[in-house]
């Protein structure tokens, strides 16, 4: 007995530390003290002030501190490198509660090398492609101090990854054949990836300076208020009392939080040393209620409208605008989310759980009448805020946005004062038993002012269609305002004793905090952008983008599915060591132009968002991949689990989230592309959620009882039909036909403004390889249909069943699809008239019913057997 209290005790010392390690990892790996201590807290400060000062209208309105995009590159990454060096051990465990000398040293030399372009650029603005001695050194310093800050911040893999990919440029000509190129000189490598924006300083280091850093913010900004603590506390209100309530509650608050932080490790130990205890208070297994944690903490960078910090890498990389983003993945992320509910509810079905009573029951028709009243109140408010604004507007024009803050000012106040009549909400003790869940109504009613600032947010990126740095900067400059003004308000409200001087340093010193948390928070996406960014450079320099689709085709054999496993993969085995963000980068960058010139070869134009999200999903799957998944360590060292056997229990929970991206590789209609209007989005989300409600009980054994082999066989392929109708439908509809390259014109004609038209198209690249694709050319309005296409920017001439490429505009549609002069049309294919895809979603039904028709009986006939024995 004494030797299980000596292992136990040590386990809970070992997840004690477990837990601190992820910490550190999340927030920065030192603790120091004294003047140690307040650089490496008044530094991230600074960091967060000047973030907010360049994302601000300030410097344009008084004309001071100015600066453009490469010079904030620069001391964006002078900020993280400093901290990195500083803030992170070079051997893990030691040195924790002080910095050594040595360190202070790197870290002020990384700083210097990573500030020479903002300290030197107008020197190096005159001299381009003429480094100095001075310029070398430099630069070659600084990108080995940019590894070893690497190493300590995130651990051996990316920097690995990264050096691997610097020798490749360096030795290309000691390569295999099939990867070799004529390399790069040690001068010509150290200038493109440090003293240009092609390597280290590229677009990934510009999104983390733009954007990510205000999101990572505004995110510790919500955390430091209470809002993290309130969510959780709503969704314990709301759902606590359905079976296995505390573990649905933890997938609705991990969600939400997730929308505050972006990260699902951050996630895990802030929310899962809530609801991970509470699930295992419940009657979860320890191993369940961490998986359970870990699959609704991965998914949280998933759902918009503040995804994960790829995903304003998207914006960059795709083109389109973050509105367009997150348009193509919400829905996605909403049927995830939906079915790991459901997840829940068979676990807690098999446990044979029960839900805790609520203190205030309501009737079936109050419930209804709440809901009705509910929804009919956001379309009333939906209605007049949207029209009220623009009323405003018109009747105050440039001083409307005054007078909209003002507004907003005094909503916020009104909100707080009626928030104060209710208890505040303190945290739970999660050693006590789970006997009571707090009411529904004040429960919401307390914080309600937290959603203004997400409010703010969502309505300055859809509506205001502003950029997501400004949006970012107003919601965070509104929770700042929150932040401060919170704690004096609710003295005021609920008449306590006491000066008021109080409350303000209490909400200024959570203000002051907050900046530093987001700072020390945004050291390893900060240097992980920067070092991804030499993959980037590698690329632009050495070409190896044209060589990886030569050598994934191979290996693939030119089949689609097989090289969207293998880029799958990829994602999962580069994930398991490296950041989201990173992986992402780094995947995104060498296999999205193979999967979309792949897709064209083999007739499937695949949109590049979608190949995009696909690459950012299996990069966030990775978080939860044995043997690394560090957010299995995470919530292992709440829970008290094996790390390992969490990570497998929540990959399978996951493997939900893996199949989406395949499936809407070949369905674009999951990301809303392609659809023709209202009934046509209701379907494609009723079958989408009714296929993942499916796949769910398959992969889990367990539907209304225990499930068959044959049943789940049958529910996999009533999964697939729902996701993929088109699959069976095809076989005997076929959707399209390829009509001779010389019938373009008939066809063109018949195509209206706006659309497009695919080509089957062939000719010889610029490599001298004869290559055939398929191309989709968007058509613009003009008089004949020489003209169109000539607006198109392409001009042909018949020879023979075909058309000749005559003529392509520079820069027009025409060039970016991918024709190029003297190609040939040699067909064009022409959509089918035929029944909607859609019908076979009827026998898929009826089957589905007989199915529940039969679980339904054989578990009465169960429950019936149990209750006479």
């Amino acid at each position: 007995m004494a030797n299980q209290d000596t292992k136990s005790s040590k386990g809970s010392a070992l997840q004690l530390s477990d837990t601190e390690a992820v910490m550190q990892t999340e927030t920065g790996g030192r603790a120091a003290t004294g003047v140690p201590g307040a650089i490496l807290f008044l530094v991230p400060v600074a960091w967060a002030l000047f973030q907010l000062w360049i994302a601000s209208p300030l410097p344009f309105i008084f004309e001071v501190g100015i600066f453009n995009s490469t010079e904030t590159r620069s001391i964006h990454l002078a900020f993280a490198i400093f901290l990195a060096f500083s803030a992170f051990p070079m051997i893990k465990g030691r040195a924790t509660t002080y910095v050594p000398f040595y360190d202070w040293i790197l870290a002020l030399v990384a700083a210097f090398c990573a500030a020479y372009i903002f300290l030197f650029y107008e020197e190096l603005a005159s001299r381009p492609g003429a480094p100095t001695t001075m310029d070398m050194v430099v630069a070659l310093g600084g990108l080995v101090l940019l590894l070893e800050a690497t190493r300590r911040a995130l651990g051996l893999p990316l920097t690995i990854v990264a050096a691997v990919f610097i020798v490749y440029s360096l030795a290309g000509p000691y390569m295999p054949n099939v990867i070799a190129h004529k390399g790069a000189s040690l001068e010509k490598l150290a200038a493109h990836q440090w003293l240009g924006t092609e390597g280290v300083f590229g677009v990934a280091l510009g999104v983390s300076t733009s954007f990510v850093f205000l999101f990572v913010l505004f995110g510790a900004l919500l955390e430091k208020a209470g809002a993290g603590n309130y969510f959780i506390k709503v969704s314990y209100a709301l759902l606590g009392h359905m079976r296995g309530g505390p573990a649905k509650a933890a997938v609705v608050s991990s969600g939400l939080s997730g929308v505050i932080s972006g990260s699902s490790i951050a996630n895990v130990v802030t929310t899962g040393t809530f609801t991970i205890p509470l699930m295992k208070r419940v009657g979860f297994p320890a191993s369940k209620a961490g998986a359970v944690e870990v699959a609704a903490s991965t998914n949280g960078q998933l759902t918009p409208p503040i995804m994960g910090a790829a995903a304003f890498l998207m914006v960059e990389y795709v083109g389109i605008s973050y509105l367009e983003v997150i348009k193509h993945a919400i829905l996605p992320a909403l049927i995830s989310y939906v079915a790991l509910i459901y997840i829940v509810h068979l676990e807690a079905c098999k446990l044979k759980m029960h839900g805790i009573e609520r203190t205030d029951r309501p009737s079936l028709a109050q419930r209804m009448l709440n809901w009705v009243v509910l929804l009919i109140g956001l379309c009333v408010l939906t209605f007049v805020v949207y029209y009220g604004v623009g009323w405003l507007k018109v009747i105050f024009g440039d001083f409307a946005s005054w007078v909209l803050a003002v507004l907003l000012a005094v909503i916020y106040v009104a909100m707080v004062a009626y928030s104060a009549r209710f208890p505040s909400l303190e945290e739970d003790d999660t050693n006590k038993p789970m006997e009571e869940l707090p009411p529904v109504g004040p429960t919401v009613k307390t914080g309600l002012y937290f959603l203004l600032p997400v409010v703010v947010l969502v309505w300055c990126l859809t509506v205001e269609r502003l950029s997501p740095q400004l949006s970012a900067f107003w919601a965070t400059l509104f929770m700042i305002f929150i932040v401060v003004t919170q704690r004096p308000l609710q003295h005021v409200f609920r008449k306590h004793s006491g000066h008021l001087m109080a409350p303000f340093k209490q909400g200024f010193s959570e203000l002051v905090h907050s900046l530093a948390t987001g700072g020390r928070n945004m050291v390893g996406i900060g240097v992980a952008t920067a070092t991804a960014g030499i993959v980037v450079g590698t690329v632009t320099l050495t070409g190896i983008g044209l060589v990886m689709t030569e050598f994934v085709e191979f290996i693939s054999g030119g089949n689609l599915l097989l090289m969207l496993i293998f880029t799958a993969l990829i994602s999962l085995l580069l994930g398991m060591g490296l950041p989201t963000t990173a992986n992402y980068i780094v995947v995104s960058t060498l296999m999205a132009p193979v999967i979309v010139t792949l897709g064209a070869q083999n007739g499937l134009i695949v949109p590049l968002i979608a190949v995009h999200l696909f690459v950012f999903y299996f990069g966030i799957l990775a978080d939860d991949t044995p043997p690394v998944g560090l957010a299995a360590y995470a919530a292992a060292a709440i829970s008290g689990a094996d790390p390992i056997r969490t990570g497998i229990q929540g990959f399978t929970y996951d493997i939900r989230t893996a199949i989406l991206p395949f499936m809407f590789i070949f369905n674009t209609q999951l990301l809303l592309i392609g659809l023709t209007g209202w009934f046509d989005l209701l379907v494609t989300v009723a079958s989408a959620v009714t296929a993942m409600l499916t796949f769910s009980a398959a992969t889990q054994g367990y539907w209304f009882t225990k499930t068959k082999i044959w049943e789940t066989v049958l529910l996999l392929l009533i999964t697939f039909t729902l996701f993929r109708p088109g699959f069976w439908w095809d076989m005997i509809y076929p959707p399209t036909e390829l009509r001779p390259g010389a019938e373009i014109m008939e066809y063109v004609d018949d195509v209206s403004a706006g659309q497009n038209i695919v080509l089957k198209a062939s000719g010889m690249t610029l490599e001298g390889t004869e290559e055939s694709t398929f191309i989709n050319l968007e058509l613009p309005e003009g008089e004949s249909p020489e003209a169109r296409l000539m607006e198109a920017g392409l001009e042909l001439r018949p020879e023979g069943e075909k058309m000749v490429v005559d003529f392509v505009t520079f820069g027009s549609p025409a060039e970016n699809a991918g024709l190029s002069f003297d190609w040939t049309i040699d067909a064009v294919q022409v959509e089918l008239d035929r029944p909607p895809k859609e019908l076979m979603f009827i026998p898929t039904l009826i089957l589905l019913g007989v199915m529940a028709y039969g679980q339904l009986r054989r578990r009465n006939r169960e429950e019936a057997a149990s209750a006479t024995a």
